[in-house]
């Protein structure tokens, strides 16, 4: 490779980018981030919740007073500072990366190079982040990805065993039977159907594997494939929805116990990206050998686990 990467500028392309390459994470999560509502400025702890109510106007009456208190059903969505410091060798990253960028004659500076090596760096923290944002569970003491934060599983579990949601309360359905290439269809329906008329009623999303996808496709194109308006084997939405209720299949759904059915809106990540407590930073290590550091806050969290807003069904596995 004609051009060589130095430590001095490799800190120097981190300090000068250091907002770009703290965002790339976040935009690194790709679909599941399509999704879901991201939050800013979040250090810590925020409350976040649903505003609740009500008011009506009725048959004119001039002494009549609405004194019914407005309340907010408060959440907290919080986020957990974490940490990496990644020992690597400048120039090896840069040529498995890019370097047959160079011997296609692509001009590369030397600030380029410096940056797309910070950039790939950034963006395997956000693979990890993507693969665990159901899973993750938080443990102050542990060293993974996946104890950095509380997933939206993990949340899930805690708000059942909490008695927050349940059956009663209308935002839980446990599955009789697992779901299967003969029964998924209905299966999916069913859980759509014991939603609130609220949640089937504005645009929302039903979180499942890739695997609950592809029994559903196959369910489906077996009892419907003769239909004229069966059109192509991919299913966007929910079959009886009216297009209400889409279909969001997400690799790191495998192996969760629930299915999620809920509205963009409600699934909140939280990232700070704006205050200097976060940091990315090059520092020489060894003759050959330096360090990537990171340092950034993340968390998710829902804002409210009312029926209007959320449903969970418990799988049979």
């Amino acid at each position: 490779m004609s051009v060589l990467v130095t430590p001095q500028e490799l800190a120097d392309s981190a300090a000068k980018f250091r907002s770009d390459l703290l965002m790339m994470p976040i935009h690194a999560l790709d679909t599941t981030l399509s999704h879901m509502s991201l939050r800013f400025g979040i250090r810590g702890k925020e409350t976040v919740g649903q505003l609740g109510g009500n008011i009506q106007i009725g048959p004119y009456d001039p002494n009549r007073e609405d004194n019914e208190p407005m309340t907010i059903k408060g959440r907290t969505l919080e986020t957990f500072f974490g940490s990496v410091i990644k020992n690597f060798e400048p120039n090896s990253v840069a040529k498995s990366v890019y370097g047959d960028l160079a011997l296609k004659g692509i001009g590369l500076t030397t600030t380029k190079i410096s940056t797309l090596v910070l950039g790939y760096l950034s963006k395997i923290v956000s693979k990890e982040i993507n693969k665990v944002i159901w899973s993750a569970s938080q443990n102050a003491a542990g060293a993974t990805t996946a104890e950095l934060f509380d997933g939206f599983d993990s949340i899930t579990t805690t708000e059942i065993t909490a008695g927050n949601i349940t059956i009663a309360k209308g935002n839980y359905m446990a599955m009789v039977a697992a779901i299967t290439s003969t029964n998924a269809v209905d299966s999916l329906k069913t859980i759509f159907q014991k939603s609130y008329d609220e949640l089937q009623g504005e645009p929302c999303k039903m979180f499942i594997s890739k695997s609950v996808y592809n029994l559903y496709c196959e369910d489906y194109q077996a009892s419907n494939g003769a239909l004229p308006y069966n059109t192509t084997y991919k299913k966007t939405f929910l079959e009886g929805s009216d297009d209400m209720c889409e279909l969001v299949a997400l690799p790191n759904k495998k192996g969760s116990p629930y299915i999620h059915l809920t509205t963009k809106g409600n699934l909140l990540i939280g990232v700070d990206q704006i205050s200097d407590v976060e940091k990315i930073d090059v520092e020489k290590h060894a003759a050959f050998v330096v360090q990537f550091v990171m340092a950034m806050f993340f968390g998710v969290q829902f804002e409210t686990i009312s029926p209007e807003r959320l449903f969970v069904a418990k799988l049979v596995v």
